[in-house]
């Protein structure tokens, strides 16, 4: 297996796992802090805003099982890409959306991909995740990790309760934010 990184800012990493967790190709989804200025930065260093880290999962992959492509189409549909302000009920720099790029094919493919989205009017507003450099992406606390899992009442709570899935629904129908 040909090995690739893929990271992703979408809010809270908590909802950024599931959709990409346990699928065929897909290695690993880790969730951590990415994009930031601090060594090693504690969730309640990310949440001052003060490290420029954004709350991010990497997940490692197998392009030729799960193309890269699909992983940014998979990204597009768990965001509200026009909220430049973080992401649903979360406020702040370390809940915005960015795509951190690993290689300039992966730039190229998300540049490409944001610049359809805008093109197809799904949002009446501009389209406004970055597109950034990976940085070191630094692994969240254990108690973070796989968050559905392990407290699943609580995360489907934080899900529907954040607006996500309903945003979800909205624009993307009915199989997604489950």
């Amino acid at each position: 297996m040909t090995k690739q990184f893929a990271t992703f800012a979408g809010g809270c990493f908590w909802c950024m796992v599931k959709p990409f967790d346990e699928q065929p190709g897909i290695e690993s989804v880790i969730s951590g802090y990415t994009g930031g200025t601090v060594e090693n930065p504690t969730y309640e260093e990310v949440c001052t805003d003060l490290t420029g880290h954004y709350e991010a999962v990497q997940i490692t992959f197998d392009p030729a099982i799960y193309p890269y492509e699909k992983l940014v189409e998979v990204y597009w549909t768990l965001i509200d890409p026009t909220d430049a302000g973080g992401q649903f009920y979360d406020r702040g720099q370390h809940y915005e959306t960015a795509i951190f790029y690993h290689n300039d094919e992966q730039k190229r493919i998300a540049e490409a991909s944001k610049q359809a989205l805008e093109a197809s009017k799904k949002f009446s507003k501009p389209i406004v995740v970055k597109i950034l450099e990976a940085k070191p992406f630094y692994a969240a606390e254990e108690g973070h990790q796989h968050y559905y899992k392990k407290n699943p009442f609580h995360y489907s709570q934080y899900a529907h309760g954040s607006g996500r899935v309903e945003f979800q629904r909205q624009h993307w129908g009915d199989s997604h934010g489950k």
